[in-house]
């Protein structure tokens, strides 16, 4: 399992992604990659207590509000958290700088997934992506 560089670079990463999704006390947060148990344990830390990774929750429901994917392998990361994720949700996607995958094929896949980019944010790991989509069940019905 690939890890944070070091503290500062994750908390940095864990500011960005906060200050971007806005998470609230009550909000469902689903994360997945090869940092979520990291991840996992900082948003913990921080006061939120409906905070999950795939292997942690039991059943794909369409109920988390919020996604955080980290890591190698974006866009099987994208697929695994998809069923997690309620049709009104936000994520964030850190694209490390080292990433070999082009951020094209990110944003292409979020936009497959219903998701409209709204923002990114450079930090020291690399870029913090962020999309949200609203209604998608509606979308995937009238298609």
């Amino acid at each position: 399992m690939a890890e944070l560089r070091n503290v500062s670079d994750h908390e940095q990463v864990i500011d960005v992604v906060m200050a971007l999704t806005r998470p609230s006390p009550h909000d469902s947060i689903i994360v997945t990659g090869s940092e979520s148990m990291q991840l996992y344990l900082s948003l913990r830390r921080r006061g939120l207590d409906q905070v999950a990774t795939p292997a942690t929750c039991r059943m794909p429901r369409q109920r988390h509000v919020i996604g955080v994917v980290t890591g190698p392998g974006l866009v099987a990361a994208l697929a695994q958290i998809s069923p997690f994720l309620s049709a009104n949700s936000t994520i964030a996607v850190l694209i490390d700088s080292r990433e070999a995958e082009s951020s094209m094929t990110i944003r292409r896949k979020l936009q497959q997934m219903g998701f409209r980019i709204e923002a990114g944010v450079r930090c020291q790991r690399g870029f913090v992506l962020f999309a949200s989509r609203r209604g998608f069940s509606r979308m995937e019905q009238a298609a």
